[in-house]
């Protein structure tokens, strides 16, 4: 019988929540890219699309934020350990706050032009690109944080800590 393998405790969580805003936030400004330099009769529909993924990205930050915070209570640790950790704490929380100001920015760029019936070139390509330049500050203190996050792991061997389920205390490897 195949079984699913369990759901780890919430502070198990965090290496398989940790992706999903790395990814999902790296992939949005492509669509932006995209939408700038297509007629704005398209762009709107990738612009909406880079910001649903931008919402999605940034809510599972706060998410990733929480379930590294609960792994890092339980986390062996040295006085190395503690520097990196703390290090790639203030860069979740840095990146997170930078991701909301984001959304918030992108969203008032495809709302605002709409509201006031101003939709033109200036507003479907040459604010989204210069939105990507901002953007681009927000994936730099990303690429940081998933660089601190992976130098734990990799360097210093910090693992996610998961408790074994009832079923496989006692078990011999069958």
């Amino acid at each position: 019988m195949i079984q699913l393998p369990p759901i780890p405790a919430w502070e198990g969580l965090h290496p398989l929540v940790i992706h999903f805003p790395i990814v999902l936030l790296i992939v949005a400004p492509l669509f932006i890219a995209i939408g700038a330099v297509l007629p704005a009769r398209y762009s709107r529909n990738f612009f909406v699309s880079a910001l649903i993924l931008m919402i999605l990205g940034t809510v599972s930050a706060f998410v990733a934020i929480e379930t590294g915070e609960a792994a890092g209570k339980i986390a062996s640790r040295t006085p190395e350990i503690n520097r990196i950790l703390e290090h790639h704490e203030q860069l979740a929380e840095q990146t997170r706050l930078a991701f909301t100001i984001l959304n918030l920015v992108f969203a008032t760029l495809l709302v605002v032009p709409r509201v006031l019936r101003r939709e033109n070139r200036i507003t479907t390509t040459v604010l989204p690109i210069a939105f990507l330049i901002f953007y681009a500050g927000g994936v730099l203190t990303l690429a940081n944080t998933a660089h601190n996050g992976g130098r734990l792991v990799h360097e210093f061997g910090v693992q996610s800590l998961v408790a074994p389920t009832p079923g496989e205390i006692g078990q011999t490897g069958e």
